[in-house]
């Protein structure tokens, strides 16, 4: 019997017996795992999901007109970008699965090439996205910033790419390339860049960057409501760019039937319009981050706070995850994730993601102090 593809377990139920011991002990799991916001999100977006009216038919593949125009004005009114709603921008069902499915679909397009380039630190959906096409995933080295070393992926590597993701800011490290150099190194080597920008709003060190910044040509960046309108359980975001590849990836969705549900399209619309809610997110995230920073210091760990994202990547005592992971679970009920989710050179390294509320953050501080 011929075997087929063999999936690994996913990361973080590995963490469950520890989840299982901080209930035992503390009667409370303090789970900073996963970058689950628990924030509201805007009154006006949640009110838009029940009054819309849309859910009697079947929605828009490639987006309402006026969810593209409300991603459009956002990239305009904050980021200073010019996309035509009508040919660069297009809906994803939340970004995740674009992310997943990208490879394969451009596969199709260009089956001669079979590798996918990403960060070697980074979301591991963008390897499983080559595993899933049967295409090579290949890590490309961070630098000591955790930014793309893009010296050193080799020539051979980048004639065979599909595509090179990166991902700024940084998940988990918090990294910020220089946007404006990957564009041009996926120009001179004929390479689509694929920019995962969905925690642009939360950059702590100068202004938010998008890869669009530097022209459309050769490029797709991915947005999301999920980190910045705490919208995650909704699943809606956009792909924009390359009108060419836009128009690629939107006529295959339609075949595909992936759909952002009529309902989510008119909260999203509003969700993009309105940035008082993002504002004030970004003051209680900085808040959070601080206190995680004093949560290591409680266990003898120095940590800075990012340059963007809201996690924290903090050295592990001795190089060992698995005993940093231990500490906080039983002295405070704190979950955290261990860097080899995010790549094999981050196995001496834990991730820890301030999306708990601030008042429980604060208790698990008082427990470690």
């Amino acid at each position: 019997m011929t075997k087929g593809i063999v999936l690994p377990r996913y990361p973080y139920d590995v963490l469950d017996r520890y989840r299982t011991y901080a209930s035992e002990v503390h009667g409370t799991v303090v789970d900073c795992s996963i970058g689950t916001p628990v924030d509201a999100p805007p009154k006006a977006v949640v009110r838009a999901l029940g009054t819309s009216g849309t859910e009697r038919g079947y929605p828009p593949s490639i987006g309402t007109q006026a969810y593209r125009e409300a991603g459009a004005r956002w990239l305009k009114r904050e980021f200073g970008v010019t996309v035509d709603p009508a040919t660069q921008i297009g809906a994803t069902v939340g970004t995740k699965e674009f992310v997943a499915g990208a490879p394969q679909h451009l596969r199709l397009r260009r089956p001669d090439l079979d590798t996918v380039l990403y960060p070697a630190i980074s979301y591991p959906t963008y390897a499983m996205g080559a595993l899933l096409s049967g295409c090579r995933a290949v890590p490309v080295p961070v630098d000591e910033r955790w930014c793309l070393d893009l010296e050193a992926i080799d020539p051979d590597d980048a004639s065979r790419a599909l595509c090179l993701w990166v991902n700024t800011p940084g998940n988990p490290a918090g990294g910020l390339d220089d946007l404006a150099s990957v564009a041009a190194w996926g120009r001179a080597n004929d390479t689509l860049i694929l920019s995962d920008e969905c925690y642009i709003e939360f950059t702590w060190s100068g202004r938010p960057r998008t890869v669009l910044s530097s022209g459309t040509d050769g490029v797709v960046a991915l947005h999301s409501l999920s980190k910045r309108s705490n919208l995650a359980g909704v699943r809606a975001g956009f792909f924009a760019g390359d009108p060419e590849l836009v128009d690629y990836f939107k006529e295959l969705r339609k075949h595909a039937g992936l759909m952002v549900p009529g309902p989510v399209q008119a909260a999203a619309a509003a969700a993009f319009d309105d940035q008082d809610h993002v504002v004030a997110q970004r003051l209680i995230y900085a808040e959070r981050l601080a206190i995680g920073i004093e949560m290591f210091a409680a266990v003898g760990v120095e940590v800075a706070m990012p340059a963007g994202g809201f996690y924290l990547w903090a050295p592990a005592p001795k190089g060992d995850a698995w005993a940093l992971i231990s500490t906080l679970a039983e002295a405070a009920g704190v979950i955290v994730s261990h860097g080899e989710f995010y790549g094999e050179a981050g196995r001496g390294f834990v991730r820890f993601a301030a999306v708990q509320p601030t008042d429980v953050l604060r208790s698990a501080l008082r427990r470690l102090s």
